[in-house]
């Protein structure tokens, strides 16, 4: 076989194994346990949302947005997968499901990046994080939301806040903070992630 194409079916085969790959994890991600939630309103792509009270593990980081919640993704991954816990920061024990989506909210000087916990959990039921992550309860709320697919970087995610805040002004709503919803992995192509602004209400 001639060195050109050697390497051609060597890459169709890597590039193959990376589709069936991400295919894969993108079908694992799907089935991932989300909050549960009752549908207020639709218009389009944009939503009105009533969510119960959740439990959630969260962490705050500083830095930019995206070095933050890669920080914040890193000390809850280490927690619920059991890798880091206790005041020690010790290892061991039962590992927990993740969920989707991973949130991400400003506040003041710092970004805080939270897990919700899968619903068989309470806060006494849960294992003990370490001195960075802290569980608490969301109470319940209600918010607007726009959903999106593609890379959510910031213009993307400045540019989705806008138009949810016109929509909600075109019908005389005053929308409070808000608060980003990433349901898929980096790796996963853009057309296939979805991605979501909320704003309180």
């Amino acid at each position: 076989m001639a060195k050109g194409k050697t390497w051609a079916w060597v890459g169709g085969l890597l590039g193959g194994a990376v589709v069936a790959g991400a295919a894969a994890y993108y079908a694992f991600e799907k089935a991932s346990e989300q909050p549960p939630f009752t549908l207020v309103e639709k218009d389009g792509a944009f939503e009105i949302r009533d969510y119960p009270e959740l439990v959630v593990a969260e962490t705050r980081a500083i830095g930019t947005r995206e070095a933050a919640l890669n920080a914040g993704f890193s000390r809850l991954a280490d927690y619920i997968f059991a890798k880091r816990r206790g005041d020690n920061g010790g290892s061991g024990g039962e590992k927990i499901a993740m969920t989707a989506p991973v949130l991400s909210t400003k506040q003041d000087a710092s970004w805080r990046t939270q897990f919700v916990m899968p619903s068989k959990f309470t806060l006494a039921t849960l294992p003990k994080p370490s001195d960075n992550v802290d569980l608490t309860t969301r109470p319940a709320r209600r918010v607007a939301v726009l959903r999106f697919s593609g890379s959510p970087d910031d213009a993307a995610l400045e540019k989705r806040e806008a138009e949810l805040r016109s929509w909600l002004a075109a019908k005389g709503i005053n929308g409070g903070a808000v608060e980003y919803a990433f349901y898929n992995s980096p790796f996963i192509p853009g057309p296939l992630r979805r991605n979501e602004v909320l704003i309180a209400l």
